[in-house]
């Protein structure tokens, strides 16, 4: 049979693949005596960072959901999972959403409601265990999705940090002016 001229030729120890074997069962080895890391599942939960992206809920205040009805997520969701239908109203956030539901079964989790949200209103939260019997189940509407600021402090904690790290630390403003959105109007008035 013919060499090729760039073909590397094996000595007699790697035509017999012995020394690839060997470094494997020490691999092995090595890694049999380690601490295991199974989890007892159903009986002990994970606990998970902030930054993991479980089940898309709506923040609420003080039983107010934040929601401003700008249909941003619904457009951006890339599975279609998200549908809503605005309301109006005479206080001062003006537009709410009427009917808002999330599909959980299209819902890829992906995150992107949760960027392009400009008022922090559908987050991901901590939840990530969720089973279904039927179809119909899986459709959360507003009630189901509606969770309290402080019980997802965490994750909002961790998105003001994710997404803007340097706010207010490179450019040197008054915080107090940046009054765009109902939500930093909110805080505002409260200081």
């Amino acid at each position: 049979m013919a060499q090729l001229s760039k073909e590397r030729t094996l000595n007699f120890w790697e035509k017999t693949y012995v020394v690839p074997i060997l470094k494997g069962m020490w691999f092995t080895f090595k890694h049999m005596f380690k601490p295991k890391v199974t989890l007892e599942y159903p009986e002990k939960k994970v606990i998970l960072g902030a930054e993991f992206r479980g089940r898309p809920v709506l923040v609420a205040e003080n039983g107010v959901e934040r929601c401003v009805a700008c249909g941003l997520c619904a457009r951006v969701c890339p599975p279609l999972a998200i549908s809503m239908q605005a309301g109006e109203t005479d206080n001062v956030k003006e537009r709410f959403p009427q009917k808002f539901e999330i599909d959980m079964l299209r819902c890829i989790y992906c995150g992107l409601c949760e960027e392009v949200c400009p008022e922090e209103a559908i987050v991901m939260s901590e939840e990530y265990d969720i089973n279904f019997s039927h179809r119909e189940q899986a459709k959360f509407d507003k009630q189901k999705l509606l969770v309290e600021a402080s019980k997802l402090k965490k994750r909002l904690d961790w998105l003001k940090k994710f997404k803007n790290p340097n706010y207010g630390e490179v450019y040197h403003f008054n915080k107090a002016n940046n009054k765009h959105s109902i939500k930093d109007q909110n805080l505002h008035a409260q200081h």
